[in-house]
């Protein structure tokens, strides 16, 4: 497997002795996404908290993750430089639009007039020029969702997980905001990881999908690659 991307290696997931996945390993390449689809509590977003380092004590997990080619399990959370957008967009009501961009910035992008410059190019290529001043709670729901994978591409992210976050959409907007979101992680050669239990998600990624279910064992998406490289 390449050492660029995201790779997971033999994951092992379990909660109260009960194994919900195992020996779960796939690669996902630079600027592709990746569907895992599955019914509520076949360990989806307990597989993305394991990647991120925040999974619930109450289960236990083992196996590699590897981001570029190095190692980041053991990592601190903040150092594994995995962004992650939720069901919910959960913008700090307390900040303005421009404060919760500028939260995401790394410590080390300085001067003050550098950060406010980041968070007005984000806001322009969002297509909310002038929105810094505005409160979160006067946003669409298509504007806060815009506004929250600006703010998590900001932390300068090499993976980005998706944990279900265009469900609590309507229709028409679920389209826009999905097709907004895989727009950004292919041009920002971000490796995707998406789980949902909705086909039309995994359809509109349009990258390998792989079923928690009915795959419990080493996932490998290569043939659906080189299947897809002859339709193409």
């Amino acid at each position: 497997m390449s050492d660029v991307g995201l790779r997971l290696e033999t994951l092992d997931l379990s909660v109260g002795g009960r194994p919900l996945f195992a020996g779960f390993s796939l690669q996902v390449e630079p600027g592709e996404v990746v569907t895992v689809m599955g019914p509520s509590g076949c360990g989806k977003s307990s597989l993305l908290s394991y990647l991120c380092g925040t999974l619930d004590p109450v289960f236990r997990a083992a196996g590699r993750i590897w981001l570029n080619g190095v190692a980041v399990e053991g990592l601190a959370p903040e150092r594994r430089r995995l962004g992650i957008l939720f069901q919910d967009d959960m913008l700090f009501p307390h900040l303005s639009v421009g404060e919760n961009l500028a939260f995401a910035l790394p410590r080390e992008v300085r001067p003050r007039r550098e950060r406010r410059a980041r968070v007005a190019a984000a806001l322009r290529e969002a297509g909310l020029d002038g929105f810094a001043e505005r409160d979160p709670a006067t946003l669409s729901g298509g504007q806060r969702a815009r506004v929250a994978l600006m703010r998590t591409l900001l932390a300068e992210p090499r993976a980005l997980l998706l944990d279900e976050p265009f469900n609590k959409l309507d229709r028409d907007l679920r389209e826009r905001v999905r097709g907004f979101v895989f727009d950004h992680a292919r041009r920002s050669a971000l490796p995707t990881l998406l789980v949902t239990h909705d086909p039309a998600d995994a359809e509109a990624a349009g990258g390998p999908v792989v079923s928690l279910p009915d795959q419990p064992a080493a996932v490998d998406v290569t043939t659906w690659r080189e299947r897809s490289r002859r339709l193409a």
